[in-house]
């Protein structure tokens, strides 16, 4: 019987938080993408956000645990004698789902993010390799050099596709000077909500 008090105490406990929680978010703005680091606050829409740090113009920061997003698609970019990066894009759920659907504009609440890194050669498993393939070559990711982000609100975004863009080196936000080239760079792709990446199944 005593057990069975405090079940309910807990319960009841859990159900009050959970109130709390839901009339907090209740009195905040519409939800933001949010960072993983920093110093943690209130966000709009009850979110924890960890970094008030966000793009100029768009006012868009890291979302939470984005690095567990699924993967949209893998390339390389090699531009010589300036970049050799891999690259990586990543989609929220709602995001993976429209790719897998085929679904243009994308919906409100997508996003999409970028992880872009060096491409470095590997001793390792070049020596492995070297003996049953002669001539192999393996890379690897090195560096990051940046994470970028793409985030559908086709009302905030109105003037910009729908679309909200951001740059960050460090987990710190580019200039504004930088993200005021984000959606001129994605107009070719307009065919496709701007967006470039294509879906690897």
């Amino acid at each position: 019987m005593k057990n069975h008090f405090v079940t309910i105490a807990t319960a009841s406990a859990l159900a009050i938080s959970v109130a709390t929680i839901r009339r907090a978010q209740a009195q905040n703005a519409s939800p933001q993408p949010v960072d993983q680091t920093g110093p943690k606050s209130g966000d709009a829409g009850g979110a924890v956000t960890n970094s008030q740090e966000s793009s100029p113009i768009y006012g868009v920061t890291i979302p939470a645990g984005y690095r567990d997003w699924k993967i949209i698609a893998v390339d390389q970019l090699l531009v010589p004698g300036k970049a050799d990066q891999l690259r990586a894009q990543l989609g929220n759920d709602i995001a993976i789902k429209a790719f897998k659907e085929g679904k243009v504009p994308f919906p409100d609440g997508a996003i999409i993010a970028a992880i872009h890194w060096t491409r470095v050669p590997s001793e390792d498993n070049n020596k492995v390799l070297d003996g049953p393939f002669p001539g192999a070559q393996s890379f690897l990711v090195g560096s990051t050099v940046n994470v970028q982000f793409m985030v559908k609100d086709s009302k905030k975004y109105a003037a910009t596709g729908g679309w909200g863009f951001a740059d960050f080196k460090g987990g710190k936000p580019g200039s504004k000077a930088l993200h005021e080239t984000c959606f001129a760079c994605h107009a070719p792709a307009k065919a496709s909500d701007f967006v470039f990446t294509h879906y690897a199944p």
